[in-house]
């Protein structure tokens, strides 16, 4: 069974420079600090003003780790099929097709 991607809250906030004018709208990770980010036009420290949105997202898979699980599956399927003797495959097998055309 494949596991699902782990998930992420990211709010869409509405941030206000300290310094200049500035105000807009930004898309941060839940628990990102109030004060905090840089304006876009001054780099000075920017204030969440409101949170506009929540929503959850998954989060990408790092491909490093996706690569070393492929690869130990690649040699743990076939290292398996070899110790497996034909009458266990066959009831593996039977028990898979049981579970596919059962439902």
């Amino acid at each position: 069974m494949a596991r699902s991607a782990p998930r992420i809250v990211v709010f869409q906030v509405r941030r206000a420079c300290l310094v200049c004018d500035w105000a807009g709208d930004v898309e941060e990770a839940e628990g990102s600090d109030e004060i905090g980010g840089e304006c876009p036009q001054c780099h000075a420290p920017t204030e969440r003003r409101a949170i506009v949105d929540r929503r959850v997202v998954s989060a990408a898979a790092d491909p490093i780790a996706a690569e070393l699980g492929r690869r130990g599956g690649l040699k743990g399927g076939p290292a398996r099929a070899a110790k497996l003797s034909p009458s266990r495959r066959r009831a593996i097998a039977r028990a898979a097709a049981r579970a596919r055309w059962g439902r």
